[in-house]
């Protein structure tokens, strides 16, 4: 190891499905968090550790900002902002085919207001021409003073190397916080529960996605096989969300569990036998009681 090691915290912020949740996967170099094609996939922050001999940096990959309609999201917004005062660096991502948005010019407003250096990355450039490119460049640099410009795809990996090099020098000297070979801070379970959960919004449409909570109950390994058996229950709102998700003879839940214990497997390195309930909970995202009960706990934010 160097003798000077930096170590700090980076938040990823921006509006719902520009691609953050990609970046911080690319970074670390593992699924840690969902992606999906459906906004506000994130809800809560998720911590992903990339470490070197020299440096160790924590990403915050935080939730979409967006305009709320319910509690959930209210705590969705809330914790996407409040990372913005206990970080060293800001990731703002925008998706360079959109373009500039109202909800980009919502944040900007927002990161008037810190002192924390900004990056401005513009992600999905394959999707563009260059000339698109250099408008777009010129059109934020007149909105904020970022510390850095870096157009990047996420997807493809391209130009992240140099982004992690600029970042190392914005860093101080620190400690290593988590151990080298550690990727993220969240439990098992928590990432459990998101490999089901982002099967649920790949494979469903138009309003069940955004109405799903996973929970899981139980979590039991066989000494002599090493093989686990988890217990989860998909949280819906409405019985025709659950009868959705069921599908016709449980075909679409029995594709949900397959395609869940593939990516458990993968993130846990044994065998893994998935049961799966559907339960109903009406209006779920609007009562305090059930946010704090699956997982949003308000009086951390």
């Amino acid at each position: 190891m160097n003798d000077t090691f930096k170590s700090g915290f980076v938040a990823i912020v921006g509006r719902p499905n520009v691609g953050k949740s990609t970046l911080l996967n690319q970074i670390i170099g593992q699924k840690i968090a969902i992606m999906s094609d459906k906004a506000q996939t994130t809800r809560n922050k998720v911590q992903g550790v990339y470490t070197e001999d020299d440096a160790q940096v924590v990403f915050i990959d935080t939730p979409g900002i967006h305009k709320p309609k319910h509690k959930l999201g209210d705590f969705m917004v809330k914790v996407a902002l409040n990372t913005f005062r206990e970080v060293d660096l800001i990731y703002f991502v925008i998706d360079a085919e959109a373009g500039f948005g109202r909800g980009d010019e919502f944040i900007i407003e927002k990161l008037k207001n810190v002192e924390t250096p900004v990056f401005l990355l513009i992600n999905k450039i394959d999707l563009i021409s260059k000339e698109k490119l250099v408008e777009l460049i010129e059109k934020y640099k007149e909105l904020l003073d970022f510390a850095e410009i870096i157009p990047i795809s996420a997807l493809e990996g391209d130009q992240v190397p140099n982004l992690l090099a600029e970042t190392k020098n914005y860093l101080d000297e620190g400690p290593m916080y988590y151990p080298k070979d550690q990727i993220t801070d969240h439990p098992e379970r928590f990432i459990i529960s998101e490999l089901i959960r982002e099967q649920v919004l790949q494979l469903t449409r138009e309003e069940v996605p955004h109405s799903v909570a996973v929970v899981i109950e139980g979590i039991e390994k066989n000494p002599k096989t090493e093989k686990l058996t988890i217990m989860a229950t998909i949280i819906v709102e409405r019985s025709t969300q659950k009868g959705i998700i069921i599908g016709k003879q449980g075909q679409m839940l029995k594709q949900i569990g397959m395609r869940a214990r593939k990516e458990i497997e993968l993130l846990m390195g044994s065998k893994v036998f998935l049961e799966v309930w559907v339960k109903v909970q009406k209006n779920w995202r609007d009562k305090e009681h059930y946010l704090q009960d699956y997982g949003f706990n308000q009086d951390e934010y």
